[in-house]
């Protein structure tokens, strides 16, 4: 299974832009909202200077993305938690399954949540997804990590959601 999964997946990458005449099922689980206090504005105010901070937090994350949907760019956050998702993932069947699902859905060109990554940098991620591993979307994330750090936070800190928070 996890051969053939492999064959398939090498086919894919080797044709990005042709129409996929195969799926592998992903089961969708929905996502549940964070039941996690408020964090104290002390707390909220470290994340000024700590995307990292941000993202392990589940109420900062959380209003991280209310944030970046507001502006239309909720796909890097989305991206960054399925690369984490991806990253715990020890089942190569799995992380064959997840990775398809993830260049699908971020990755390739006219992707439905298609994030701003550089040619090189989707050259490298198509490479490295031939033999799915923890590390094949690194580059990649770390790509839209800097995105979020240079360009989101700046303007989450300057927004009402955050002025929310530091209260």
């Amino acid at each position: 299974r996890a051969k053939e999964i492999k064959t398939k997946l090498g086919t894919l990458l080797q044709k990005p832009d042709s129409t996929i005449d195969f799926i592998i099922p992903y089961p969708e689980k929905p996502e549940k909202p964070p039941k996690v206090q408020k964090p104290s504005p002390e707390e909220a105010l470290q994340w000024r200077d700590s995307l990292e901070k941000l993202l392990q937090n589940p109420y900062g994350l959380s209003s991280f993305r209310s944030f970046l949907r507001s502006e239309f760019s909720e796909e890097n956050a989305e991206f960054w938690v399925a690369c984490e998702d991806y990253k715990k993932t020890k089942s190569p069947v799995k992380m064959a399954e997840k990775a398809k699902k993830i260049y699908e859905e971020f990755i390739q060109t006219e992707a439905p949540k298609e994030v701003n990554i550089d040619h090189f940098t989707k050259a490298v991620t198509m490479k490295n997804l031939v033999e799915p591993s923890p590390t094949s979307f690194d580059m990649a994330q770390k790509r839209i990590f800097a995105l979020m750090e240079k360009d989101s936070l700046p303007r989450f800190v300057r927004s009402e959601f955050y002025h929310e928070l530091i209260k």
